[in-house]
């Protein structure tokens, strides 16, 4: 079975194209949904995130507290990483459990907007990178989030791996310009990644 990452800067268009991998019967692995669900639901990494930023990093429900959290970490590089250091190992594990799932597939996709070259403290063995052009990502990002300024998703963006870092770490790259058409990129990769597998 092939492990491949799948990654983009916000509004790169990430999920569509994961979603015709997924259409093409490609179990795909979606690392920022599941770390929503395991800040949730895993009781110890619960307890661990209280314990590093107080109770109300969960609301009166008992949910994940997201927009306080965001706000506390912002300008806190330090504190987001103390964060990370709690969540992302669960998020591996989880990933790990995950590929054994699904290790009859041919080849399986782990969506992620942070991602590392193949081979480079991963065991991918290669990186698809779905990329846009900044002006288009911040139209797409206003749109599904029209609570976000776009001084905010430029903050984001300048947080992220830059244009020429995310084409460093891509083995493919599937553009998704409005321009060049999405299922015939999908569609060659797909035999591309099947015919290796």
């Amino acid at each position: 079975m092939l492990k491949i990452g799948i990654t983009g800067g916000i509004g790169s268009g990430k999920t569509i194209v994961c979603k015709m991998f997924e259409i093409l019967g490609v179990p795909v692995y979606y690392a920022d949904e599941r770390a929503k669900w395991l800040t949730n639901n895993d009781l110890q990494l619960r307890k661990e995130i209280k314990e590093l930023l107080g109770r109300q990093a969960y609301d009166e429900q008992g949910q994940y507290n997201r927009k306080w959290v965001a706000a506390q970490v912002f300008n806190n590089p330090e504190l987001l990483k103390m964060l990370n250091s709690l969540i992302h190992p669960r998020v591996f594990a989880d990933t790990d459990q995950w590929f054994l799932q699904n290790q009859d597939a041919p080849y399986i996709l782990r969506e992620a907007a942070l991602m590392n070259a193949a081979g480079d403290n991963n065991d991918f063995d290669a990186v698809i990178l779905v990329n846009a052009p900044v002006g288009i990502r911040i139209a797409r990002t206003k749109k599904r989030d029209p609570q976000r300024s776009e001084e905010e998703i430029k903050a984001i963006m300048t947080r992220q791996k830059t244009e020429e870092q995310f084409a460093s770490i891509a083995n493919y790259t599937i553009i998704n310009d409005d321009e060049h058409l999405l299922i015939p990129q999908v569609l060659e990769l797909h035999e591309k990644l099947s015919t290796q597998a």
